[in-house]
């Protein structure tokens, strides 16, 4: 069975192959001798009932510096693929949010993956706190006064961007932290998004764990470890990749997450988990495949093809 496969990403000249997950999809589905094409959201348009993309035939080869050949593009109506993936990078904004609008009208027919409504409805630091049980305390706000009361109660916190991604903008503020008010005045200034407060877990100095699932399944996990003087464990931040075992905890929380995953179509999602807490759930474009693959982990990205070619 050979799918027609367009892959909406950021360009493929841009990525770093060697831990991005979806060129590890890609050459997944290049090797089960799918025809791939590919396309930079900019692209997109709606016209009527239409969604349309200038499509470049995609070859991937798993070499730096020569890891890609672009076919000469050509519009195309998208309702005639078999599989969308969608994998662009966040920002999570306006832009990102109307390309799932755009991809809402040729699914499942053409099946996306992730359900595009779902990933405008899941953003990942508002998804998680569906299941306040399985986190640290955490404060979604912009009002300085339930700010300034969350860290009277807890003292030690981690103050993020709402929509962020990749680790920018991550603070951790002790109670003696005299940038505080200049923090929230930058904050106000940047951004009128709400930003994320969180009890501040020591834990993360023995690492971030990422956990991916795929169709609501645990796949395969990764220890993301901080480098010394950073908060963030971010592999793109410098954090180290560490083979790992799920904790019993760990997998309470797959399988309490993971049913919802499945209903709302998220077929592929990295979670994040430091000290037994999930932080972040994420369904946009998740990463950590090759680094699990890399450290003998399984090779996700053909659980995820078993999955997708099982619906198709």
């Amino acid at each position: 069975m050979s799918l027609a496969v367009a892959v909406q990403m950021d360009h493929v000249s841009t990525i770093r192959i060697a831990g991005d997950s979806a060129f590890a999809l890609m050459l997944e589905a290049q090797k089960r001798g799918h025809r791939l094409f590919h396309y930079t959201p900019d692209r997109l348009s709606l016209r009527n009932r239409t969604v349309t993309a200038a499509l470049e035939p995609l070859t991937v080869r798993d070499e730096v510096g020569n890891h890609f050949t672009l076919g000469e593009a050509a519009l195309t109506d998208l309702s005639t693929m078999d599989v969308v993936l969608l994998r662009q990078d966040p920002p999570f904004d306006m832009a990102y949010l109307t390309t799932t609008y755009h991809l809402e009208r040729i699914h499942p027919k053409t099946l996306v993956v992730n359900n595009p409504a779902e990933v405008r409805n899941a953003p990942e630091k508002l998804f998680v706190m569906d299941f306040p049980e399985l986190m640290p305390e955490t404060l979604i706000s912009r009002n300085v006064d339930d700010i300034k009361a969350f860290r009277a109660e807890f003292g030690d916190i981690v103050m993020k961007p709402l929509y962020g991604h990749g680790g920018a903008g991550v603070f951790r503020v002790r109670p003696d932290d005299e940038n505080f008010g200049s923090m929230i005045d930058m904050f106000l200034a940047q951004s009128r998004d709400p930003w994320v407060i969180q009890r501040y877990l020591p834990a993360v100095r023995a690492g971030d764990k990422r956990i991916i699932l795929v169709d609501g399944k645990f796949a395969g996990a990764v220890n993301r470890v901080p480098a010394d003087g950073d908060l963030r464990s971010n592999m793109v931040r410098g954090g180290a990749a560490q083979t790992t075992e799920l904790s019993a905890r760990e997998a309470e929380i797959c399988e309490t997450i993971g049913p919802e995953l499945k209903r709302r179509g998220l077929m592929l999602v990295g979670i994040d988990v430091i000290g037994g807490n999930l932080t972040e759930i994420n369904v946009t474009a998740p990463t950590g495949l090759r680094a699990i693959k890399r450290l003998g982990g399984p090779d996700i990205a053909a659980m995820v093809w078993d999955a997708i070619e099982a619906k198709r």
